[in-house]
């Protein structure tokens, strides 16, 4: 797994997440999530693009769901770039694809 944190357009944090994510990633990941949050202001937007992430297991759509539930408490948005990636199934498989606002591209979901 490979990631990256960078602070675009105004205060949107974008993660980038990349390659096979699984259990044993879990734990950077949730790091990771934790770190864009980390003094992150109420109603902060948060993009998550999985477009380069070639397979997701249930552990990591449950860290997923943790950081929505985080940034919603918050009163933030999270924003998932789904370009038809490998883990567009998942998401659909589940519901999550309904409950998050999700976008094509990187551009589209920090824009809109």
């Amino acid at each position: 797994m490979t990631d990256h944190l960078e602070i675009v357009d105004g205060g949107t944090r974008l993660l980038t997440l990349r390659g096979e994510l699984d259990a044993h990633d879990a734990p950077r990941l949730r790091s990771t999530f934790a770190e864009a949050l980390a003094g992150a202001p109420a109603g902060t937007r948060v993009v998550l693009d999985l477009a380069q992430v070639s397979f997701m297991d249930s552990t990591v759509l449950g860290s997923i769901v943790g950081l929505l539930r985080r940034i919603r408490e918050a009163d933030g948005e999270l924003r998932v770039v789904l370009p038809g990636a490998p883990a567009v199934r998942i998401f659909e498989i589940t519901g999550l694809d309904a409950l998050l606002a999700t976008y094509p591209t990187r551009t589209a979901a920090i824009q809109a």
